[in-house]
């Protein structure tokens, strides 16, 4: 961590955006593990598409079943109806997740794009807790875009889960320049208390591409990546589907 980057700050609100996917509710799960340990208020995000709503309008619009192959009319009628069991599958979930738990919570209901309306709730302080992919998830091992538009843009910590690799405790890795022992002492990242009940220390990477980085975490099975946004910028220049390769949570700082 360079002397020009922001410290990292101590977590006001734990944020997690669900959209009823395995790796959303995998992100849930990670999201109150952290809220209960942080002794913060967990608040559970749930965005009514309208994008996905707007293409019901074009008379041509159709639906493929993701296991059939079978088309349908895509009417804004069945949309209704999928969001609103989506929306009851998250409620279930969130009830699940907090079972049991002294924990402060609730769930926002909102309309519009999902990004954007994340966007407008996260604040500094917060952490937002999201799955690596959505619905995308069933066309490969691929970063989301609203996940994406998200780690670039948020303006608070955003925590990155994937439910296909499970977590382990593990040192918090993070990627230091090429240089002696003293120099990547004096430049590794201050770790809040939060963050450090959740890892087993810290390990710096000396890697400088992105082809470097995947290689080196490719066997990994404990611990977390820490990002900061210049460095996330630069290694999705080389390689955009980098991020979705890498089989560990990924902290992104601004």
């Amino acid at each position: 961590m360079t002397n020009d980057e922001a410290p990292i700050l101590e977590v006001a609100r734990v944020l997690a955006l669900l959209d009823a996917s395995r790796h959303s509710l995998a992100a849930l799960a990670a999201a109150v593990d952290l809220a209960s340990k942080r002794h913060a208020e967990l608040v559970a995000l749930y965005v009514e598409d309208m994008d996905l709503l707007s293409c019901a309008a074009f008379p041509f619009s159709c639906e493929i079943g993701a296991q059939s192959g079978l088309t349908r009319p895509l009417t804004v009628d069945s949309l209704e109806a999928n969001i609103a069991h989506q929306l009851q599958r998250v409620q279930q979930a969130l009830a699940t997740a907090v079972a049991g738990r002294d924990l402060r919570h609730r769930l926002e209901v909102s309309r519009g794009q999902i990004a954007a309306e994340a966007l407008t709730k996260a604040g500094p302080g917060d952490v937002l807790v999201l799955g690596k992919a959505g619905i995308s998830e069933r066309w490969g091992n691929r970063l989301g875009s609203t996940s994406r538009r998200l780690i670039e843009e948020a303006p608070c910590m955003v925590l990155l889960w994937d439910e296909s690799h499970p977590f382990r405790r593990g040192p918090l890795r993070w990627l230091a320049r090429r240089a002696g022992k003293q120099e990547q002492e004096e430049a590794m990242p201050s770790i809040p208390g939060w963050l450090a009940s959740l890892f087993d220390g810290t390990a710096p990477l000396s890697i400088a591409h992105a082809g470097e980085l995947e290689q080196a975490l490719s066997r990994a099975d404990a611990g977390g990546l820490l990002l900061h946004r210049s460095e996330l910028e630069y290694l999705l220049r080389e390689d955009e589907e980098m991020l979705a390769r890498v089989p560990l949570p990924i902290l992104l700082v601004p």
